[in-house]
């Protein structure tokens, strides 16, 4: 199975930050507001997570597609701010088959660009003919 070449996305701009945030319906402070989140101690608003979760399922999903997603789950691993690129893999962990339905396992990564890993994830695909 050929896995495709990364997807590669940024510098992350605040704006990025504020339409993903405004899309998800999380408003905490800590995203979007510089005074609040260096009161807390970080450099500037971090993004969410689940932003990086979801340009890694979008790499797995324009490989394998949508609807052939069986499972997806993640864990957040570093912080991302605005001025990070973002890097989505993945490779394949198995190949096999359910009740003769043929099947994929990934492992996933979201690396930022000096190499930090800040998501790392793990999917299954249905890989047949119909989905």
């Amino acid at each position: 199975m050929n896995v495709p070449e990364p997807l590669v996305v940024g510098p992350l701009t605040r704006t990025d930050l504020v339409r993903y945030q405004g899309a998800s319906g999380d408003f905490n402070p800590i995203h979007h507001d510089e005074p609040f989140a260096t009161s807390v101690g970080l450099p500037a608003p971090l993004s969410l997570g689940m932003l990086q979760a979801g340009l890694m399922a979008t790499w797995a999903t324009d490989w394998l597609g949508a609807a052939a997603v069986r499972r997806f789950k993640v864990r957040f691993a570093a912080q991302v701010f605005p001025g990070d690129t973002v890097s989505c893999s993945g490779r394949v962990e198995r190949e096999y088959t359910v009740d003769g339905d043929p099947m994929v396992d990934l492992e996933l990564f979201c690396h930022k660009q000096d190499g930090t890993l800040a998501v790392r994830g793990w999917a299954t695909f249905f890989v047949g003919e119909s989905q």
